[in-house]
């Protein structure tokens, strides 16, 4: 079942600092491990991705740097800063709430189907 861009659009942010906390990273490579761990059922656009790092860098969450590579081409990189572990402690916790919220009104007990 395709999952529509809406439903995961307000959560691009905390996906981005969730891949960013296991290791520093750069564009392409966060979206490649999205397709990846999605089974290529989602895909960020690159305009989404790329205004989601400003976002985040504005607001102390992330912080950039140009990477080192002796091949190719040079990459800018990502970092989470403490205060993006903050807000994804944050986001994590209001998604888990959201989520036992919905699944109430939709009538799914421990998470499970209609």
């Amino acid at each position: 079942m395709p999952i529509t861009a809406e439903l995961i659009r307000g959560h691009t942010e905390t996906i981005i600092l969730a891949h960013l906390l296991t290791r520093d990273s750069y564009g392409y490579e966060i979206n490649k491990s999205i397709q990846e761990r999605s089974a290529g059922r989602y895909e960020l656009k690159e305009a989404t991705l790329y205004g989601a790092f400003r976002r985040l860098e504005e607001a102390g969450c992330i912080q950039s740097y140009w990477g080192d590579e002796q091949t190719g081409a040079r990459r800018r990189y990502y970092r989470v800063t403490p205060a993006g572990r903050e807000a994804f402690a944050r986001s994590r916790a209001e998604w888990l709430e959201t989520r036992g919220l919905i699944d109430l009104l939709l009538g799914i007990e421990g998470g499970g189907t209609v």
